[in-house]
């Protein structure tokens, strides 16, 4: 079938343009989505961070900064990469090796860790003095250091009061001591890179004491290699890479050392590709499905014409070429036109990342011509099926049967759309019961497989709900004037009608009611979780580390029962999910003190096992993470530290405050050499006063201190109300569309009323009352997904039922209402303003 434009097509756009304005804008709408969600996932397949740090080492080595796992899938073996919570390191013997390649002038172990000096200078950063080579700083005064000295930048020499041959008393991982000023330094562009217009207070360590100062003896961050002059890059990166095989180090060049120096880049690129692929994925299904619905009505619509264009002589062929071509005129232009806000809102959303810290500065927007084609595509593909599956039946039926039911609606649907409706609701309805069955990631995961399908169930069955619809609420409509009895009767009359306005409403509140309760239901038990677990009197925080013995001096104090100190980090637990094992992030406090001083002054809320057992090779979790990873006491959780280094610790208690509280607790030991900062974040006294601890660091309550743990989830509470802005917007805006098509498609309906006797006011509350019942059912058949996918997956989750805060529901409901009362009444005023519309 050619899909040229017909005169048909053309007449139909030319002469009756509001026809298909409703279609227009639906498939805009669509392209805008599928734009902006485009142009966020490329961006996480393309993105990079240049190199500051290292940006005159022409070649870094590098441990991999991931931990990888190998799956089997139906393609065969598929790796994935899971980026580590901490840098994972290379041997500082490497950097030998490495200078001694053909073209390389010298090859630097370098060294990056913090360090922590006197009230006066505060908190510093650490190197080795070696990295001098390639980040540009210069002595101003004195002498490179050796055993025992150190160099300080002007700022932290400032800050000590120090100067060439004094003294000064330091603090890192490997403990508090005395360092001898041997000279003072200017840094250079390597060593002030990310740290602002100043800089940050800096003091160089000599390279054979540095690996041991940070915490990590014989191991480096990195070894950065520089070339002889004339020296390719190319050649001397795989004389390294040669060089160093087998050691399980990377050879990085360009862009890649950047990833090295920046770890944001990681998690950077893992939220972009979740709001670009996973959500972009869901958003762009929603987007084709609301638009189809809309191109289905506007040929629907027309089905009056088409019936007479066939009683004419039109054959089959004609019409379904009209239709198509119709398509083809309307949704090219609709898609270019919708790319262009897709582009702004991209740009938008990606610059609220960068401003919550969620993506590296660095950092940039990638947009080419790939997701602006596919948007196009996609919106043009879904009026070519759409418009075509609408306008089968009418092109196909015969001329004198399609003026028939172009006049009365056809009261039995399609027995195929009704089993495949009823095919959905029973797939529905068997994944809930999964999701009921199942803990952690596999509830999350099969909850969503229940809205999609629910969802594909409104559509199908569409007209037999909105009669269910119609006939319950009419039976309040019934009690009601005229105007209201007779919004009932046109509802029951015309079903498919009423279906099309509450489908887009059902989608509105189905998908901003799960992503928004799901938050507030994880944020309510986590509050709660958090304020019930700290038991302490005083929780005393530090924002650059407390020092190493906070918790010794704390618990010298007068009156002071217990005194532990937390390091707060990540590892990475392998769970099972969907026939498939991931690393999961997973949150992890290392105490300093023995599980019986833990719980006198933080609740976990022990189920099983005994607190008191955690110490080396031995660790508590979240009964959630036990029950995800088929882990009980006795057992072994395999699991990866911060710094990617594989461990299996035994699990010998399990608690349930996991959500508010990290969900591993191991002792601080555990630790050691896995983390960059050897402090601890947080120290939670009990008994006491305030007043002896305040020079450990800032001192609050366990009020004070759960409102601030509550804040630094800002950002996942931002990024769900962001997709629930984005899908219930776009939802919304197609409901208000199709509403303001239905009611122009009815002027010669509402002018026939006018004509009979009925008042122009009596005929607004007639559309009042339509809309408020379809609101209504929109509403109700929304929530009702909502809470069959939201309950499964909390109690998998969190092991509670949903928290829906009832002002908030109440403003979805209000929104979903007030939405399409303005779509009926605004259009409806103009429609009867023309009376001769007959």
């Amino acid at each position: 079938m050619s899909l040229k434009p017909n005169g048909l097509a053309r007449a139909a756009v030319r002469f009756k343009p509001a026809s298909f304005a409703g279609t227009f804008v639906a498939l805009m709408m669509s392209a805008l989505i599928v734009a902006a969600c485009g142009v966020l996932l490329e961006t996480s397949i393309r993105a990079s961070v240049p190199a500051e740090r290292y940006a005159n080492a022409p070649v870094v080595a590098a441990a991999d900064q991931s931990a990888r796992v190998v799956a089997d899938t139906v393609d065969g073996p598929e790796e994935t990469a899971y980026p580590l919570p901490d840098t994972a390191r290379v041997d500082a013997g490497l950097a030998a090796k490495a200078a001694g390649v053909p073209g390389a002038a010298t090859a630097v172990a370098d060294f990056t860790f913090p360090v922590h000096g006197d009230d006066a200078s505060g908190a510093l950063t650490g190197h080795g003095w070696g990295s001098h080579a390639f980040t540009g700083t210069a002595l101003s005064k004195g002498a490179a250091p050796h055993a025992g000295e150190v160099v300080l930048g002007a700022d932290a020499a400032r800050g000590a009061g120090a100067g060439v041959g004094d003294t000064v008393v330091l603090e890192t991982a490997d403990g508090r001591a005395d360092f001898r000023v041997s000279g003072l330094a200017e840094a250079g562009a390597g060593d002030t890179a990310g740290e602002g217009a100043g800089g940050a207070a800096t003091a160089w360590f000599a390279d054979a004491e540095a690996p041991v100062l940070a915490g990590h003896p014989g191991k480096a961050d990195a070894i950065a290699v520089m070339a002889k002059d004339g020296v390719d890059t190319d050649a001397l990166a795989a004389a390294v890479e040669k060089a160093l095989t087998g050691t399980g180090a990377q050879t990085l060049t360009g862009d890649d050392r950047g990833e090295v120096e920046d770890h944001g880049l990681a998690y950077g690129k893992e939220t972009l590709f979740a709001i670009g692929g996973s959500f972009g994925g869901i958003a762009t299904l929603v987007a084709v499905f609301t638009a189809a619905g809309t191109v289905a009505l506007s040929v629907g619509q027309r089905t009056r014409e088409f019936a007479l264009l066939r009683a004419v002589g039109a054959t089959p062929r004609q019409i379904r070429r009209a239709v198509a071509a119709e398509a083809l005129l309307v949704a090219p232009l609709a898609g270019l036109l919708g790319c262009l806000p897709g582009i702004g809102l991209a740009h938008w959303w990606f610059g609220q990342m960068q401003d919550r810290g969620a993506v590296p500065e660095a950092v940039e927007l990638h947009v080419s011509g790939f997701p602006l084609l596919a948007a196009v595509g996609v919106g043009l593909l879904t009026a070519l099926g759409a418009g075509l599956a609408a306008g089968r039946r009418p092109a196909k039926i015969k001329p004198g049967q399609a003026l028939a039911e172009a006049s009365v609606e056809r009261l039995r649907p399609g027995v195929v759309r009704t089993v495949l409706g009823l095919a959905a609701v029973g797939g529905g309805s068997a994944l809930a019961g999964v999701a009921a069955s199942a803990a952690g990631s596999d509830a999350a995961n099969a909850s969503l497989g229940v809205v999609m399908l629910f969802m594909l169930a409104v559509a199908l069955l569409g007209p037999i709900l909105a009669r269910v619809c119609a006939a319950l609420f009419g039976l309040l409509l019934r009690g009601g004037d005229a105007s209201a009895s007779l919004a009932a009767a046109n509802s029951r009359t015309n079903a498919r009608r009423l279906a099309s306005a509450i489908t887009p409403i059902v989608l509105a509140m189905a998908f901003a009611s799960t992503l928004v309760f799901m938050h507030t239901s994880e944020s309510h038990v986590a509050s709660e979780q958090l304020r019930e677990g700290i038991t302490a009197d005083h929780v005393v925080t530090a924002p650059a580390g407390l020092p190493a013995d906070a918790a010794d001096r704390a618990a010298r104090a007068p009156g002071v029962d217990a005194a532990v100190s937390l390091l707060d980090t990540q590892v990475l637990v392998p769970v099972r999910g969907g026939g498939e094992t991931s690393l999961q992030g997973t949150a992890t406090q290392g105490i300093s003190g023995s599980g019986a001083q833990l719980a006198k002054v933080q609740d976990l809320d022990v189920r099983e096992g005994d607190l008191d057992r955690v110490g080396p090779g031995r660790i508590a979790v979240d009964r959630t993470l036990a029950t995800a990873t088929d882990t009980g006491l006795g057992d072994q959780l395999s699991l990866y530290l911060p710094d990617g280094t594989k461990a299996a610790p035994e699990v010998v208690a399990v608690y349930g405050r996991g959500l508010g509280l990290p969900a591993v607790t191991m002792d601080r030991a555990s630790l050691d050499g896995h983390v960059t900062s050897a402090f601890a974040d947080t120290l939670l006294v009990s008994g006491g006063d305030a007043e002896p601890l305040a020079p450990l660091g800032e001192v609050t309550d366990a009020s004070g201190y759960a409102l601030a743990q509550n804040v630094d989830r800002e950002f996942g509470a931002w990024a769900n109300y962001m997709m629930a802005a984005v899908l219930g917007g776009f939802a919304a805006v197609a409901a208000v569309n199709t509403l303001v098509m239905t009611v122009l498609d009815r002027r010669r309906e509402l002018n026939t009323l006018r004509l009979v006797g009925s008042t122009r006011r009596q005929v607004l509350r007639m559309l009042g009352w339509e809309s408020l019942l379809v609101s209504a059912a929109g509403v109700a058949l929304g929530t009702a997904i909502a809470m069959i996918t939201l309950t499964p997956m909390m109690r998998g989750l969190t092991g509670e039922f949903p928290h829906v805060p009832p002002l908030l529901y109440a403003a979805f409901a209000a929104t979903a209402a007030a939405l399409g009362l303005a779509a009926v009444t605004l259009p409806a005023r103009t429609a009867l303003r023309d009376r001769g519309a007959v």
